[in-house]
């Protein structure tokens, strides 16, 4: 060790022995580990010090280590070799190995050959997070399996338990001569004054599931299996993650954890001012402020982002700040803050083993502390802690700011009329009306007190972004008739009160995105996900999705799968169509990640439902399945309510056979394996609807078999296809199956479009589909974006011939296919220009005026805005020409003799 060490070691001693008269009398007790802390450390005097064997008489030799550890980690401590979060991490082990052994010797006391298992501490607060104090209680909850643990064979399972866990709390606790090893306080178990002091796993996992209060999950935060049988403990806490972090979040419980603090702030308020008698922890600006800063953070976010899960505050905060939850400076200052608070708040402990957190009052003891912390004075020490104290108060005020500040809507006719017309209903009368009857519980949702109480929470922020809306009164009325359809309504408007930003959205999409508005209220919970930032990110692609969804799709049964996936889905798709009407992302960017969701949700259920079959009945050796997309999928340009054009495939001999337990030939086996895929795309579970899924592109439409070989579809490709058929080729691409696999079809859709074909009678076979497609389904309107002369199937009949003529451009995205063409000479700028400003307003349009129907004139100013226009009429304007271009390259490649008069 070099000089400064040792110095710093004799410092540490010296400042312990002048101002810590407990630790004084332990190094007095033992005088060797001071000697050896003094010439080697605290880690090297650490490792020499053993926890003590379970034996008869364990009260004493478990007091003696705690007396010794104590020592020594306060040496560490105060010599600088040990940051705070290095000794609180060491005091959090010393208690979890104090706690196995008392569990043991209670269990030697009472089944002498029995194992000690069955039985689980699940340390919260400090202990869970691995931040014990020096003079800290432990919070633990205590739970037993009767099935496991070991006991007399006359005791009742429960009976044992009880005792076994008494004895062990004794064995810690009980003071004697030699002090006493840890104070355990069980008080935050389920029901504490009625409940047995540990608890069957079943129940305990009933009570969370079904009755736990807002601080009982936030207490969960910190949390872990620290001692006992740790397995059952790591079984418990994974049997009620869903309570502790839930995707779909309850503002009112966060409002009762922030009511919480305020209680906390009350009752202590005489350690609120600062200076001698501040209360380090419960202060304003102290510890548990810092504390409950980061835990709200992770209760809003943690549900849906696995990382936000840690312990440890320190730790949160900077997972909060990777994750762009809190900003970074924030989150370092807090770290800083905390570790100093902290450090003082041990060394209060220090000096005569008291579970205190109060600066204390009378001027020598407050110069105590300072010196042995290595400050001056006690006034040197409150100048250190003064600033910090102030910084913290800030940042937590702002957290609460405005749950503080929001005030309820005026319940006076007059005033509450003079206030709407403020907002923007102009008159004020039928918004009067409409609030009256939801004050006085006329919806179903708004019927209860909590309900109404909620209501009044959201009303002055919801009241100003439906009056901000174009039609203020069409837009209540919208949103009038969502609520009207919820169940409850309490969530809701806890969610729209605690983030207002959500109010001037959801009042966005009643007005401009009706689609959107008809998820919205089937599934209320969907704008949730708008408060995760990645909302607003530019489409993920299937890869990123992919590991997304990973860790919480993970060991899922197989309906449990489908309901997530559905929910996963539901809430990007919600999320990509907010971004549409924000105007934030092109509209061909949202169309390809569209697809790229709908691909992500194909690879999961695909491959749990290949799963599910394998199980049953085997593997067909050296084949797989294989899934072809077409049209706006195999495109890449899917809208927000697309279905999916799917043919399936698959390798290897169609006469070979599985080798499950109930074997099928490859035929039937591979039918019947699409026909649940197709299922599991497409059949609605209680999570909704995901896709519609079509098939009849398939070789021979819907009357030829679901699935083919690759042999087949080859043969029938080259053999029996109409032109129409190779023309849908040309949007094709493989999205599930092997590497290999898809190769495989990407090689033979490569070579049957390569063909050498007549252009002439490519040119006439297509007029004849065209002609029979417009007999069929003629267009809706003028604003039949895709039907009638000049849409986008003419734009695709005509590239798609060229292509099969030319052999030239085979990619299956029409905006690259037709920029391969323009650059080979074979279509103008004007129409890859016209077929980006149709496939705009095809995505917009889909989503602001589904089936047709005529969009607002907000709607359709947005409309025009995401397609590069400055408003409606030039938009149409420019739309007609577009549609006069595609006509004009349509009627220069189909045969003369085919045009029909207008």
């Amino acid at each position: 060790m070099i000089a400064s060490d040792a110095s710093a070691r004799q410092s540490a001693l010296d400042r312990l022995m002048a101002n810590a008269p407990f630790l004084a009398r332990l190094a007095e007790l033992n005088p060797d580990d001071v000697t050896r802390f003094l010439g080697e450390g605290a880690d090297a005097a650490l490792a020499a010090v053993a926890p003590p064997p379970v034996e008869d008489d364990i009260m004493r030799p478990l007091r003696q280590w705690r007396g010794r550890m104590a020592l020594l980690l306060a040496l560490g401590d105060l010599s600088g070799e040990h940051d705070v979060a290095v000794t609180t991490r060491l005091l959090s082990d010393f208690a979890d190995t104090a706690c196995d052994i008392a569990l043991a010797a209670a269990f030697a006391e009472r089944v002498p050959d029995g194992e000690p298992r069955g039985l689980a501490v699940i340390a919260l607060g400090k202990l869970g997070s691995h931040e014990l104090n020096y003079s800290s209680d432990i919070d633990p909850i205590l739970i037993f399996d009767p099935e496991t643990m070991p006991r007399r064979s006359r005791d009742d399972p429960g009976e044992a338990a009880v005792r076994i866990a008494r004895r062990m709390v004794e064995i810690l606790s009980a003071r004697t001569a030699d002090g006493h090893v840890l104070r355990v306080d069980l008080r935050l178990r389920p029901h504490p004054e009625v409940t047995p002091i540990v608890l069957p796993e079943s129940a305990a996992i009933s009570y969370y599931e079904s009755e736990a209060l807002a601080w009982e999950q936030a207490a969960f935060i910190r949390s872990r299996a620290s001692a006992g049988d740790r397995a059952l403990g790591a079984s418990f806490l994974a049997a009620i993650q869903p309570f502790i972090w839930r995707r779909s979040l309850d503002f009112r419980q966060l409002k009762e954890i922030g009511a919480m603090s305020d209680r906390i702030r009350d009752h202590f308020s005489q350690g609120q001012a600062f200076g001698p008698g501040y209360d380090l922890k419960r202060g304003r600006g102290g510890i548990r402020e810092i504390e409950f800063f980061t835990q709200v953070h992770q209760l809003i976010y943690g549900g849906r982002d696995p990382s936000l899960r840690v312990p440890a505050t320190v730790d949160a905060l900077a997972a909060l700040a990777r994750a762009g939850r809190v900003d970074a400076d924030v989150a370092g200052r807090l770290t800083d803050h905390y570790a100093l608070l902290r450090r003082i708040e041990h060394r209060l402990q220090m000096i005569e083993d008291q579970q205190t957190q109060c600066l204390p009052v009378q001027p020598a003891a407050l110069d105590a502390v300072a010196r042995l912390d290595g400050e001056a004075d006690g006034a040197a020490l409150l100048a250190a802690l003064q600033p910090v104290v102030t910084d913290v108060g800030a940042c937590y005020d702002r957290l609460v700011a405005d749950r503080a500040a929001t005030s309820g809507l005026p319940r006076d006719e007059g005033d509450l009329a003079g206030a709407l017309l403020a907002a923007g209903f102009d008159p004020p009368d039928a918004a009067l009306r409409t609030i009256s009857e939801w004050r006085g519980g006329k919806l179903r949702a708004l019927r209860s007190a909590a309900a109404l109480e909620a209501l009044e929470t959201a009303l002055p922020e919801l009241v100003k972004a439906l009056g901000a809306a174009p039609d203020p009164d069409a837009a209540l009325l919208r949103f009038d008739k969502l609520v009207g359809g919820l169940p409850s309504a309490i969530g809701f408007f806890h969610l729209l009160a605690a983030q207002p930003a959500l109010a001037k959205i959801a009042t966005r999409i009643l007005w401009l995105a009706p689609a959107l508005a008809d998820a919205l209220g089937a599934r209320v919970e969907l704008i949730e996900g708008l408060i995760d930032k990645r909302a607003f990110e530019a489409p993920a692609t299937k890869a990123e999705l992919l590991a997304e969804w990973a860790p919480g799709l993970a060991g899922l049964d197989y309906e449990r799968l489908l309901d997530r996936v559905r929910d996963r889905v539901g809430e990007r798709r919600f999320a990509y169509g907010v971004q549409l009407i924000a105007g934030s992302t092109d509209p061909l960017a949202i169309a390809c990640g569209y697809s790229e969701l709908a691909e992500a949700a194909l690879q999961v259920l695909a491959d749990a439902t290949v799963a599910e079959f394998v199980a049953a009945h085997g593997r067909v050796p050296d084949s797989e399945l294989v899934v072809l997309a077409l049209g706006r999928l195999g495109g890449r340009a899917l809208t927000h309510a697309s279905d999916l054009d799917l043919i399936y495939l698959f390798t290897g001999d169609h006469l070979a056979e599985s080798d499950g337990p109930r074997p099928l030939g490859a035929t039937t086996y591979y039918n019947r394996l699409a026909q649940r895929v197709t299922a599991a795309m497409s059949v609605p579970t209680a999570a909704g609807k995901l896709y519609d899924v079509d098939t009849r592109l398939r070789p021979q439409g819907a009357q030829g078999p679901l699935v083919v070989t690759l042999d087949s579809f080859e043969r029938y490709q080259r053999e029996e296809a109409w032109t129409w058929e190779h023309m849908a080729l040309l949007r094709a691409r493989p999205v599930y199956g092997s590497d290999r696999a898809k190769a495989q079809v990407r090689l033979i859709m490569d070579e049957l479009l390569a063909a050498p074909r007549d252009r002439a009678t490519v040119a006439k076979d297509a007029a004849e589909m065209r002609d029979k497609i417009a007999a069929h389904k003629p267009p809706k309107g003028p604003l039949d974006i895709k039907g009638g002369p000049g849409g986008l199937v003419d734009l695709e009949f005509a590239m798609q011939v060229t292509q099969l003529a030319t052999g030239r451009c085979h990619d299956p995205n029409i905006g690259s296919a037709l920029a391969c063409l323009k650059v080979d000479g074979l279509a103008t700028p004007e129409i890859c220009e016209a077929h980006g400003l149709l496939a705009r307003m095809l995505v917009m349009l889909r989503l602001t005026a589904p089936e047709g129907e005529p969009a607002t004139a907000a709607a359709r100013q947005l409309v025009a805005s995401a397609c590069g226009e400055p408003g409606w009429p030039q938009l149409l304007a420019a739309h007609d020409a577009a549609r006069q271009e595609i006509a004009d390259w349509w009627a220069s490649i189909r045969p003369p003799q085919q045009e029909t008069k207008p």
